[in-house]
């Protein structure tokens, strides 16, 4: 009989099975080396801003908000207190210098007027007793001296009378010393008498210029005091507006209390900078802002040195023109020209750059289905753009709006 040959398989069950495990082995290592490791994240197109990066002119500008102030404020302050009796002047009110705004009463200063006129009249009527007490004593003087003269004269001419008839020995010599000591007496007495006169002269004339001296002090101290009054008058040091006036009639005002100011119609615009730009910004820079379709030129004049809060002031001046019915207190978007225009590539300015802090951005492939991180370098910015130094190209595609929901992910699948 014919046996049956038994025709053995080419592969075993045992060998498919090691042949399998040893492609998926294969496959999976592949897979592992081959695969894209960055994280990703899907991200809906229609909730994100997408922007082609593109090279022309940037201008070197910043806008800051400009308040309009007065070019000059002077602060109204009582020099003298008292009760308000009148307002001359409402606050908007144009004044000149030294019109009167506000009118003050103080009883204790007119008491203090009369006082000091009752002085000086006390001490002006004492000085006038005193010239009259004066030349009545000159006047005795005077008169007390022609009867001692006469006196002197009738002993001097006895006396010479006495020594030529002693000289002749016709009287006693006794009589002749006798004539001779009286007529030295009244020599003395004379001498005396002059000399009184001259002491008294010169008192006189000191004692009256003490007097005079007292109530030209005295009239200088009631033009004081009477100036005094007149500051009870609170008056424009300067020609300009009646700004903040605060004081009320019947309110009673202590001597330097501030009580309203007057603004110059000259105008500034001030503004604060970020301290980023402190050393940009100078004198002389150009700056502009729009109202009502009309452009108008500022000038940088003052740049503060104080920087407080991350920002420094800076006042400008109107170059050509300004608005009409323009108002202290009103505010504009001023453009301030920090440099000259320069070609370069440009990015618009976008949420982005709050989380990248411009070191990089999500640049959109070529097929628009996804974004990967790219890094760049941002130099100068503007209001409209930033300016690219580093990583972009015209052309580019980027994400400009903000990343704060796209974590870390390298990736951004676009849907």
């Amino acid at each position: 009989m014919d046996t049956q040959i038994e025709h053995k398989k080419r592969f075993t069950p045992k060998q498919i099975y090691g042949g399998v495990g040893v492609v998926l082995l294969i496959v999976l290592i592949l897979y592992l080396f081959f695969r894209d490791t960055s994280s990703s994240m899907t991200v809906e197109k229609n909730r994100i801003t997408i922007a082609t990066i593109k090279e022309g002119e940037f201008n070197d500008y910043i806008r800051v908000i400009g308040q309009v102030l007065p070019n000059r404020m002077i602060y109204l302050d009582a020099i003298e207190g008292g009760r308000v009796e009148e307002r001359l002047f409402e606050e908007g009110a144009m004044v000149k210098k030294g019109d009167a705004i506000l009118r003050l009463s103080n009883p204790l200063l007119n008491i203090g007027i009369m006082q000091s006129e009752a002085d000086l009249a006390y001490q002006e009527n004492e000085l006038r007793n005193t010239r009259i007490s004066m030349e009545q004593e000159r006047l005795a003087l005077k008169q007390e001296r022609i009867g001692i003269h006469k006196e002197f004269l009738t002993k001097k001419r006895r006396y010479e009378q006495y020594r030529r008839l002693l000289e002749e020995q016709l009287i006693a010599r006794e009589d002749y010393r006798l004539a001779t000591e009286e007529y030295e007496a009244a020599r003395e007495q004379l001498l005396i008498l002059d000399e009184r006169i001259r002491q008294d002269s010169l008192f006189r004339l000191t004692q009256i210029a003490s007097l005079d001296e007292n109530i030209l002090n005295m009239k200088r101290s009631l033009t004081l005091v009477r100036e005094r009054l007149e500051n009870l008058k609170v008056k424009a040091p300067i020609d300009g507006q009646v700004g903040n006036l605060e004081a009320q009639i019947g309110q009673s005002i202590a001597a330097g209390e501030h009580i309203g100011q007057i603004i110059t119609a000259d105008l500034k615009v001030q503004a604060l900078i970020d301290e980023h730009y402190v050393e940009r910004v100078v004198q002389e820079l150009p700056a502009d802002f729009t109202r009502d379709g009309e452009n108008y030129k500022l000038e940088v004049t003052k740049v503060y040195p104080e920087v407080k809060e991350g920002q420094f002031r800076t006042d400008f001046r109107f170059t050509m023109g300004r608005p009409e019915n323009i108002r202290a207190g009103q505010t504009y978007h001023v453009n301030l020209q920090l440099g000259d225009p320069v070609k370069a590539v440009l990015i618009p300015r976008g949420g982005f750059f709050q989380t990248t802090g411009g070191r990089w951005v999500y640049v959109v492939d070529e097929s628009g289905k996804f974004a990967v991180r790219h890094p760049i370098r941002i130099g100068r910015q503007n209001p409209q753009y930033y300016e690219v130094t580093e990583g972009l190209k015209p052309g580019d595609r980027v994400i400009v709006s903000g990343y704060e929901l796209f974590g870390n992910n390298e990736k951004l699948i676009l849907k």
